[in-house]
């Protein structure tokens, strides 16, 4: 055993050691957006090209620190700095030190902030609200890709991992499906890369319940669009290893206090949007609620507003029409005992 065990580095020397060391730029973006779902593109007085808003993170800081601390200085903005959306990394260049961005997601605002925002370089900088599509055009060809991948990952609640703005094999989200489709039929993605470069798809649960009257039962959500009303339901929790029948019958108990075991499966819905994940509705039938069971709903006031039971003729003017389509087709499979149906937004 020696005799002598050396002293530990100071913290000061320690610190100094790193900052020392070779390391990479790190830059943090935002991806701010309006109620519209606009981007803020900057074009200050004596910048050459459009911008999104950015900071150089600073030794002591973290990215979204560094990001909330530019918007603020900059543009007069306090927002929470919200989740990733994307790292780029960027190959060394002319000052030979590589770059890491991370590109994070502010707002969406509330009109009266998105209209406050100061602009850097004063007279004559202006801050546009524009579509994602036009920002892309405005923004330098370094930038562009990055705004792309990162609303690619907002819109499919995923991440995208770029090197120099290309989505790499496996990114999660931001890379093109053609390519994806092309490198899964090529064996070029191992077991982890294809999983991740998966398609992926939300799953809920609905139950139809009905009065004696035959009315059906709707609630009204306290967040989102509350002037569009639902079935009582939402998402299968897959995660915890939750079923659909399961998340049924949990969804109903949270939100109406009733604890009703799910009846037959009445059909399967599928629907999907270019750029969102398709979503998968499993609808239950609930029978039929008497008087007493009607009296017995409470409310859980941070999901629902309230409930009310409607006559089918009044669906039109209540729920989307992709969910009227599925109530409908429900109601059918009840009264002549059919399904369950196989639906795609709502029609068979």
């Amino acid at each position: 055993m020696p005799d002598h065990v050396p002293d530990r580095p100071s913290p000061d020397a320690v610190r100094a050691d790193r900052a020392a060391r070779p390391a990479p730029r790190v830059a943090a973006t935002g991806i701010v957006l309006d109620g519209h779902g606009r981007v803020l593109v900057l074009l200050p007085a004596r910048a050459p090209e459009a911008e999104l808003p950015d900071a150089t993170v600073g030794a002591a800081e973290t990215p979204e620190a560094g990001l909330a601390r530019a918007l603020r200085e900059e543009l007069g903005l306090t927002a929470p700095v919200g989740r990733l959306l994307a790292v780029d990394s960027r190959p060394p260049g002319p000052h030979g030190r590589s770059l890491v961005v991370h590109v994070h997601l502010v707002g969406p605002l509330p009109a009266g902030q998105a209209a406050a925002i100061a602009v850097p370089g004063g007279e004559g900088g202006r801050a546009r609200w524009l579509p994602p599509d036009e920002a892309g055009t405005v923004l330098p060809g370094h930038v562009a890709p990055r705004l792309r991948a990162a609303l690619a990952a907002l819109h499919a609640g995923s991440f995208a991992h770029l090197v120099d703005g290309v989505a790499q094999p496996g990114s999660p989200a931001g890379l093109d499906p053609a390519r994806r489709a092309a490198l899964e039929h090529a064996g070029a993605l191992d077991a982890a890369s294809h999983r991740a470069g998966r398609p992926k798809a939300l799953t809920a649960a609905s139950v139809l319940f009905t009065a004696a009257d035959g009315r059906v039962l709707l609630v009204q959500p306290a967040y989102g669009r509350s002037d569009r009303w639902n079935l009582p339901g939402g998402g299968v929790d897959s995660d915890l290893g939750e079923i659909p029948r399961a998340a049924a019958r949990r969804e109903v108990l949270e939100e109406l206090g009733l604890d009703l075991a799910p009846g037959r499966l009445l059909a399967v819905n599928w629907s999907h949007k270019p750029g969102r994940p398709a979503r998968i509705r499993f609808l239950y039938d609930g029978g039929v609620l008497d008087g007493s069971a009607l009296a017995r709903i409470r409310l859980d006031p941070t999901e629902l507003l309230q409930w009310r039971t409607v006559a089918a003729a009044e669906l039109r003017t209540l729920v989307k029409p992709a969910l009227r389509r599925q109530i409908t087709a429900c109601l059918g499979a009840r009264a002549t005992g059919a399904g369950p149906l196989e639906l795609h937004a709502g029609r068979p």
